[in-house]
């Protein structure tokens, strides 16, 4: 935002007067200045607020960057290249920020009415002059112009400053004539000086553009300042001009001897002030009345002084706000810097050793074997041995201030693993790895996939597949990590699997399917019996009776054996007698069929000739002996028909004759 600040600060008597760049400017001390419009900072881009009711007749307008039409203003912090088609100067940055260094500062952008026209105006409270008082009017103004030829034909600004009484009786005009463009955008101070009323009236300040506007006639304008222009203060540490900033460092003991001198006033009253810069601002020192005082100030704190001398001319005015002051001498207490460096330094053994500070503007580093370096960031040596060890010191300037301070470095041996020998497994099974060598501490195995530790020396391995494992070793002190590999590889555990149960009815064959897998392996039958091969995984099978045999696989790598089992059911052949006499003479008294025994489960059914079932049974533990329910059966034929209860062998049916 804008800003105008009024103050009191008002000298008197005469001034020294120069002409720079057409301007009439005051060459001695200055007052604090009454008006002084800087248009204030902000972070809005495009435009700060308006100016108050009455300091312009132009019309406001709000961004973005290049301000309005003809008759109108804008309050920006900078112009792009592109501004009225590219006929205004790129520019950067107000005259407040180029001088204090600050940005977000704004200015007055004015696109000029076609006719002459009052851009700013300020009324001015006489009872704040010091009457019969020399005062500088001055602005900072800039051609927004692009040079020639781009701008051929274009009006360029002319202003006129006036001041003049609340009637309109003139003070002071002053013409600053036209206003010629720049090769790049420069700021000009124009202004004049006059001769405050002994009878206290109040004061207007004008500002007049008299170019025409339409095409050119614009311009920039920055730092306006209304100030009470005295006799020229000189001050010098010890001397006069000895006015270079003095740095000393922070804890030193500030003395100095501060002396000024002017010509100018013949009873003046000298009062001398200082500023520490922590808000309070400028404080009478007290005592300090003389052209000549000593400033002291033990164990200083870091932080930047100013002091200054006031001289008040007592004998023509004598009012306090009469006072001019001389510019600031300075002193800087600086801090020592803020260096940052390891407590420890390691490295490896053969490894380069490398000191690191910064923060600082001047380094010295020394250090065992006669070490020196300048350097922030030194290397010590590129192949770092034991006795390189030991205290590096730094001391480190910055603003001529010294820190000290210092690094122990040590050399720590350099790791070495042993290649390792390659490896092999049963799946499933696990081995130790084992990794050796010298001045290790810690381990890293890749992949971690089938170990129970990866930060161990010696983890147990069990992949599932063949492994290529690398173990990276290191110590604390060592950028060095060195490597080792070893395959770790997974031998097939054997794999047996003799095939589903098989049938067959005596006297015929089958053959087994046996089926095997692994690494290196070789494959029998046990028992052996009724096996054309027991070393094939198909042989063929011929046995009269039920029968398991199992099939072995075995591993040739030491990966173990694997066996299985398959039943070979063999059925006999059912034979009835077809007929039989239970008559008690203990010869053919029950119905005799023989391999019955060989189906335990199978239902037997016996019915008459009328098909009522007289027999069943299941299993012939107990053969028909020719009765049905205790009761004796009479002579004839009758019909059986035995279920296997087997999917495999079929029913199977006949008559047999009962004879009594």
């Amino acid at each position: 935002m804008h800003r105008i600040l009024y103050t009191v600060f008002l000298v008197g008597f005469m001034c020294a007067f120069a002409f720079r760049l057409k301007a009439q400017t005051c060459t001695g001390s200055l007052g604090a200045p009454v008006i002084n419009e800087t248009f204030g900072h902000g972070t809005v881009f495009d435009g700060g607020s308006p100016l108050p009711a009455g300091v312009t007749d132009l019309t406001y307008v709000y961004g973005p960057g290049c301000g309005g039409n003809d008759g109108t203003y804008a309050i920006l912090q900078r112009m792009g290249s592109s501004c009225k088609g590219g006929t205004w100067q790129a520019v950067a940055k107000d005259h407040t920020g180029l001088v204090t260094g600050e940005d977000f500062g704004y200015m007055m952008v004015i696109n000029a009415t076609i006719d002459p026209s009052l851009f700013f105006t300020y009324k001015v409270d006489g009872s704040k002059l010091c009457p019969n008082t020399t005062y500088q009017f001055a602005a900072w103004i800039m051609n927004i112009l692009r040079p020639l030829p781009q701008t051929q034909g274009y009006s360029r600004p002319n202003i006129t400053f006036r001041i003049e009484k609340t009637d309109g009786t003139l003070v002071k005009q002053y013409e600053t004539g036209d206003i010629l463009e720049s090769e790049e955008p420069t700021w000009v101070q124009y202004g004049t000086f006059f001769t405050s009323p002994s009878d206290g009236s109040d004061l207007v300040v004008k500002m007049i553009n008299n170019g025409a506007g339409g095409n050119g006639n614009d311009l920039a304008l920055d730092d306006i300042t209304f100030s009470a222009c005295g006799p020229l203060i000189q001050t010098g540490f010890t001397t006069i001009g000895n006015i270079d900033t003095k740095s000393t460092c922070q804890n030193d003991n500030l003395d100095y001897t501060l002396v000024a001198q002017q010509s100018g006033y013949d009873n003046p009253d000298y009062k001398w002030q200082q500023n520490l810069n922590d808000g309070n601002g400028w404080v009478d020192i007290p005592g300090a009345i003389s052209l000549t005082v000593n400033v002291t100030l033990p164990n200083a704190a870091a932080g930047k002084y100013q002091y200054r001398i006031g001289i008040l001319n007592k004998a023509t005015i004598g009012a306090e706000q009469c006072r001019i002051y001389s510019d600031p001498l300075t002193v800087n207490v600086y801090p020592p810097p803020d260096v940052g460096v390891a407590a420890n330094t390691s490295a490896c053994e053969g490894q380069p050793v490398q000191l690191r500070a910064s923060g600082a503007e001047t380094y010295l580093w020394t250090g065992p074997n006669n070490y020196i370096s300048a350097e922030n960031s030194p290397v010590v040596t590129q192949t770092a041995s034991l006795a390189d060890e030991g205290v590096y010191t730094l001391r480190a300037t910055k603003n001529n201030c010294p820190f000290f301070t210092s690094t122990t470095v040590k050399v720590f041996a350099a790791p070495s693993v042993q290649q390792i020998s390659d490896a092999q497994v049963c799946q499933g099974d696990a081995v130790q790895l084992t990794a050796t060598g010298n001045n290790i501490t810690h381990y890293k195995w890749e992949p971690s996939t089938g170990l129970d530790h990866d930060d161990i020396a010696n983890p147990m391995a069990s992949p599932s597949v063949t492994t290529l494992y690398t173990v990276t070793v290191s110590n604390d002190g060592c950028s060095l990590q060195p490597t080792a590999q070893l395959t770790v590889k997974v031998l097939l555990k054997p794999v047996a699997d003799a095939g589903k149960a098989l049938r067959m009815f005596d006297g015929q064959t089958v053959k087994l399917s046996g089926i095997a897998a692994g690494g290196n392996i070789s494959v029998h039958w046990t028992p052996s019996d009724y096996l054309d091969d027991a070393n094939s995984l198909t042989p063929t099978c011929k046995s009269p009776v039920d029968i398991t045999y199992t099939l072995h696989v075995v591993s040739g790598v030491s990966c173990g054996e694997a066996t299985s089992t398959v039943f070979v059911r063999v059925y006999k052949v059912l034979a009835a007698v077809n007929s039989f006499s239970p008559n008690g003479d203990g010869i053919n008294d029950n119905w005799f069929i023989k391999n019955a025994d060989n189906y335990p489960k199978a239902e037997f059914n016996v019915y008459n000739r009328y098909g009522q079932l007289v027999y069943h049974s299941v299993g012939y533990s107990k053969p028909w002996d020719g009765n049905a329910n205790g009761s004796r059966l009479p002579a004839g034929t009758y019909y059986y028909i035995v279920d296997f209860k087997d999917d495999y062998v079929p029913k199977q049916s006949g008559w047999v004759l009962l004879v009594r």
